[in-house]
């Protein structure tokens, strides 16, 4: 026991020293990971822990444990040195080394000391992650319900406030529209079309429209020749211009310009001597008719306008094996009022766009074909004057005031020689477009669009009657943005050149721009040929529109118009709205003023081009009322597509209308049939209180209002073919479209029998795409209403 008592001291100082070097070799193996598997080390490590819970056993460290010391070493190792005097040694009956061997437990328990600290900073870790996405939820749910409540940014007085459009347009007046069709009439003795263009552009910046470019293509455009197209009668030898006068030179200076631009543009050119053989209208029953009774090869044909498309009854002479064709309107086609029989037209046989770029825009470097002619034939326009002196003279009226057509019997032989004369020539075309840009939404284009005079052709005074009427509209819009309004979506203004030879310059804009224009146009405004009479408003729709223009009807009419009796319809829409229609599926819409004959009379007269003094407009609207009715009218419709958060379409119209179009005993169509039913369905859930949380504006939410646009938006993209016979409209919804042409003309020949076996499915995969949208988006509302209605009871909770 002496022994024992004097070595005390030695072996206190000894466990000190070997104490405090454990702590520092406790303290590197952290920043040491390469040393973790030494055996010395852990050994040493094992003699602190033991060392420490002898000195905590002492008095005053009853309350403190071996593992809150042992954490605190190990979680804080950093600060390991602030508590180095704090550690004194433990003195016991028994060696150190030797506790271990006796009490292997401790060993064991301290090789679960590291796992737990591992464990320790995991459990860290996932507390953190878990109270981030607490947080994050709790961030979506607030901003949500801030969101909703707080009151949006944009202007939401259009969409409550009935009376906003009228605010509007109320600055609109007729006086004004006169003095700027008179300005723009002045114009036209320019023959550079850039002249005009940037007038337009002057005068469209100076009424306060922000960006307005013009925008130039270099395109192929045929022109008259250096001396009129004669016809001349073998028989007598006499000639004849094409308005029915003599070839003579005094006839040629009294009206030199009506006779160079009485051609069809794109027509072949030379001379042809055969026989005239009267085709009436050109349809395929005329033709069988004509074929039963006559050889047709390299013949003339006398072909009356109207009823169908140009191009198409010209595709058809061709197959036929004419040679060329005299073409003329009938007067008993026309109205009475109107008394055009010594006056000549022209006319263009181009689809649209460049020739020389079928399909492709006209810029800088892109390839140019060769097309100086779109046709074999010959086609020249003549008078109906001319007709009835290649003919034997008919009785004008009869007894009871019944007109009688023009028609040479057939068992009589008329030889004529047609000379045409044009020229092919590479032009400027130039379009003027403006912008206003939207505010919550200007992705989004509504597209406004009119024409200018553009060069090397007639005199006319439409275009100087559509652009008055746009910038009236542009006039009263921009007073309203510089008190502080924007519409909801973008507004693009365009005055479109080259119009008169096959919409040239919209086409090549639309080609240019494609790709952004697919998928952002919302909508068409023509604003082409608005005063055409003044009897009756003649207003044309897309399908999805129509229901749209009936509730405009009550709104605004004019003592001309017969507002009840107005009847929207779906027909073919001349003009520069062609491409936006029948490449790129955008719902569109007119106004214009007609007289009730035309109207009953055959359609597609209007592709004939008049001269100047052939639709004088002052005379049919002196006053300008009805320029005035037209310009609020489209204008309230653009107001209203542009800033209402809920597009106004109307998809049950289209599924209506497809069903009326699909007539007939086919197998096909019964299939066909089953499948419209279907889709009108759909329609009828989609316009129902299902959809309610996107049509009540107390329950909007942007994600889904812009899904529903969407889809509106693209309805009518989904009706698109991609052949067409000539000159018909590439939709199959529309009554003077593809599928009518199918179900009309199909069994007459085999001019488009190879379409029509492939267009039945066409038709199927159209109506599908669109049952499937709707139904879609219809699901997906249901679930987004079930999701709200669960966020709302845990709100009220």
């Amino acid at each position: 026991m002496g022994e024992n008592e004097t070595s005390l001291p030695n072996t206190s100082l000894q466990g000190k020293k070997m104490a405090y070097q454990k702590v520092s070799a406790d303290q590197r193996a952290p920043g040491h990971s390469q040393y973790l598997d030494n055996d010395d080390l852990q050994a040493t490590a094992l003699d602190l822990e033991w060392d420490m819970e002898k000195e905590l056993e002492e008095p005053g460290f009853d309350q403190f444990q071996v593992d809150s010391a042992e954490n605190q070493n190990l979680g804080h190792s950093e600060t390991a040195d602030l508590h180095l005097d704090s550690i004194q040694p433990a003195t016991s009956p028994k060696g150190r080394f030797q506790r271990l061997q006796e009490e292997p437990d401790f060993v064991t328990h301290y090789s679960r000391s590291v796992p737990k600290s591992n464990r320790c900073s995991f459990c860290y870790l996932l507390k953190l992650l878990c109270t981030a996405i607490i947080l994050f939820i709790f961030g979506i749910l607030i901003g949500y319900y801030t969101h909703k409540n707080c009151p949006s940014a944009a202007t939401s007085s259009a969409t409550v406030d009935p009376q906003f459009y009228q605010e509007i347009l109320k600055t609109i007046q007729a006086e004004d529209i006169k003095k700027s069709f008179r300005n723009l009439v002045q114009l036209y003795k320019s023959e550079d079309d850039m002249e005009i263009s940037k007038k337009v552009k002057t005068h469209w910046i100076s009424l306060g429209l922000e960006d307005v470019q013009l925008v130039n293509y270099s395109v192929l455009l045929n022109l008259p020749g250096p001396s009129p197209s004669t016809v001349t009668l073998s028989s007598s030898g006499q000639c004849f211009h094409p308005n029915g006068q003599p070839c003579n030179k005094e006839a040629r200076k009294a009206g030199s310009q009506d006779l160079l631009y009485s051609y069809a543009a794109y027509s072949a050119k030379g001379t042809l001597e055969a026989e005239v053989i009267d085709v009436s209208y050109g349809t395929a029953d005329d033709l069988k008719r004509i074929k039963k009774m006559k050889n047709t090869t390299n013949q003339i044909a006398l072909l009356k306008l109207g009823k169908l498309p140009l191009l198409y009854k010209i595709s058809l002479l061709e197959k036929a094996g004419f040679g060329g064709v005299l073409l003329y309107i009938d007067p008993c086609d026309l109205p009475k009022t109107a008394d055009l029989s010594y006056d000549t037209f022209m006319v263009s046989l181009n689809p649209g766009g460049d020739p020389s770029t079928p399909g492709y825009p006209s810029v800088d470097g892109s390839f140019r074909q060769s097309r100086s002619n779109l046709t074999s034939l010959l086609v020249q326009p003549i008078s109906a004057s001319l007709v009835a002196k290649l003919i034997s003279p008919p009785k004008a009226k009869t007894k009871n005031d019944i007109c009688n057509p023009l028609v040479l019997p057939n068992n009589e032989i008329r030889m004529v020689s047609m000379q045409v004369q044009t020229v092919t020539k590479f032009k400027t075309v130039t379009n003027v477009v403006g912008y206003l840009k939207g505010f919550t939404s200007p992705d989004r284009y509504i597209i406004v669009g009119s024409h200018h005079h553009t060069a090397y052709t007639y005199n006319g005074q439409e275009w100087a009657s559509s652009t008055a009427i746009i910038t009236a509209f542009i006039r009263a819009l921009m007073l309203r943005v510089k008190r502080g309004w924007r519409p909801d979506r973008t507004i693009v203004f365009c005055s479109w050149g080259g119009t008169a030879f096959g919409n040239i310059g919209s086409y090549e804009w639309g080609e240019d721009f494609k790709k952004v224009l697919q998928k952002n146009v919302v909508a068409y405004i023509s604003i082409h040929s608005p005063i055409r009479g003044n009897s009756s408003l003649h207003p044309i729709a897309s399908p999805s529109l129509q229901q749209l223009i009936r509730e405009k009807n009550n709104l605004n009419c004019t003592r001309r118009a017969q507002c009840t009796e107005m009847n929207v319809s779906s027909v073919q829409i001349q003009g520069d709205a062609d491409y936006f229609i029948n490449h790129l599926g955008v719902p569109t819409v007119e106004f214009a003023y007609e007289d009730i004959k035309a109207l009953e009379g055959p359609s597609f007269l209007s592709e004939a081009l008049f001269p100047k003094h052939a639709t004088n407009i002052e005379e049919m609207d002196p006053f300008f009322n009805l320029h005035e009715t037209i310009t609020k009218l489209s204008g309230e419709v653009i107001l209203q597509i542009a800033n209402e958060p809920v597009l106004p379409f109307n998809a049950l119209d289209i599924a209506l209308e497809v069903q009326n179009n699909l007539r007939g005993d086919q197998p096909s169509t019964h299939q066909l049939l089953t499948m419209a039913s279907r889709l009108r369905e759909s329609a009828e859930l989609f316009q129902s209180d299902e959809m309610r949380p996107a049509n009540d504006p107390k329950e909007r939410a942007p994600i889904r209002v812009r899904m529903l646009n969407d889809i509106l938006q693209d309805m009518e993209k989904s009706f698109l073919v991609k052949k067409v016979p000539p000159g018909f409209y590439s939709s199959l919804q529309l009554p003077t479209g593809a599928w009518a042409f199918a179900t009309h003309e199909g069994d007459q020949g085999d001019v488009s029998g190879s379409w029509l076996q492939s267009d039945p499915a066409v038709t199927s995969l159209a109506i599908w795409t669109v049952n499937q949208q709707m139904e879609g988006l219809c699901v997906c509302v249901c679930v987004c209403s079930s999701v709200m209605l669960s966020f709302r009871s845990i709100n009220k909770s």
